[in-house]
Order: C-alpha cells, then structure tokens, then sequence
C-alpha cells in the first residue's frame, strides 16, 4: 500500500492531508482581494469549529446562496494571510472551461466534520 504511483504519490501522502465537510454560516464581498473574492465563515463540526477563509467563486455564486452549502476543504494547511483575511482552510473547487471556480460540494448533507475518505 505504501508504494509510489507512476505520480510519485503514496495512500499515506494522501492521507496527510486532511479534507472535511463545514456548511458555509457566513459570506461577504471581499473587495480588498485582487481578484474578485468572497470572505467566508465555514463551520467543521465541534471538533474543529468554525474556520476564516476567501475563495474567488464569485462567477458562479451569489453570497445568498452560499449560506447553509456543505463544501469541501483541507484543514491542515498552516494559515495564510491574504490581504486583511487570516485564511484558515483552503476551500476546494474545480475550474470551469472558463477558468471560474466550481466548489467541490457534498450532495447529499452528511455532518459537518466528516472526513474525506
């Protein structure tokens, strides 16, 4: 199981990082951002409680419609300041054939913390 792929990646390289599902209690225009951006609020669970993170999805999503969505994210990364956020996950997404973020969601609701596995 610990052997290398043709990608030099191994299941215990995969397994470091630590991807949970939070529902998005917070938006807001992040307009300090150098690319347009919103500022969000996710909650992960009581475990590891309510994190501070931007993420550049603004083509696809209304901050109304963020509120309440279940996403994807990695929750070890060391925080990173980008501009007046301390960012405290990374929100996972997938470019569109435009270059514009998709989030990676959950579709059915599952409970805030879970882990990716």
């Amino acid at each position: 199981m610990g052997d290398t792929t043709d990608n030099g990646i191994t299941i215990d390289d995969f397994l470091k990082v630590d991807i949970r599902v939070g529902t998005i209690v917070e938006a807001e225009e992040f307009p300090q951002a150098r690319k347009p951006a919103y500022r969000l609020r996710i909650d992960f669970g009581e475990a590891i409680g309510i994190k501070k993170t931007s993420a550049q999805i603004t083509d696809h999503y209304d901050i109304k419609t963020l509120i309440g969505k279940q996403v994807l994210a990695v929750v070890n990364f060391p925080p990173r300041q980008i501009g007046p956020v301390r960012s405290e996950v990374l929100t996972l997404g997938i470019s569109d054939e435009n270059g514009s973020v998709v989030l990676v969601v959950t579709d059915h609701n599952v409970a805030n913390g879970g882990r990716l596995h």
